[in-house]
């Protein structure tokens, strides 16, 4: 599977850049900037077709400002990414634990998985399987 979203008019095999929503009960059409992950109520439209985007009579569109450049993540996020990981393995699980007022056993209590060694947020520093 592409990892990069289609448009969802049929047989448009561009890059989606928009996410076009109904609001039903207002009678308008929102089309905005491409949304996080894939919805199933809503479309994913390229720039020709967010463009050409009309709506039934008596309904309003309200277009948000969409960047047209393909959004990829830059290196700031990458950066931001190896550094929360960085930073959750240096902090050591007891004081994770006495901050979040837990006792040392973890979040879970005695089911805490035995692999993992420290956790910030969603993310999780797993111990190597070696050793």
């Amino acid at each position: 599977m592409s990892p990069v979203r289609r448009c969802s008019r049929t047989a448009c095999g561009r890059p989606a850049v928009a996410t076009l929503t109904y609001v039903y009960a207002d009678s308008t059409a929102v089309l905005g900037p491409l949304a996080t992950y894939a919805e199933p109520h809503c479309y994913d439209l390229c720039s020709e077709h967010s463009e050409r985007l009309t709506a039934p009579r008596g309904w309003e569109v309200v277009r948000l400002s969409i960047d047209t450049a393909a959004a990829r993540p830059s290196s700031d996020d990458l950066e931001a990414l190896a550094d929360a990981v960085r930073e959750a393995a240096r902090t050591p699980r007891r004081e994770q634990a006495a901050q979040a007022g837990e006792h040392a056993a973890g979040p879970r209590g005695s089911d805490a998985d035995p692999m993992e060694v420290a956790r910030r947020g969603h993310l999780r520093v797993l111990r190597s399987p070696d050793s």
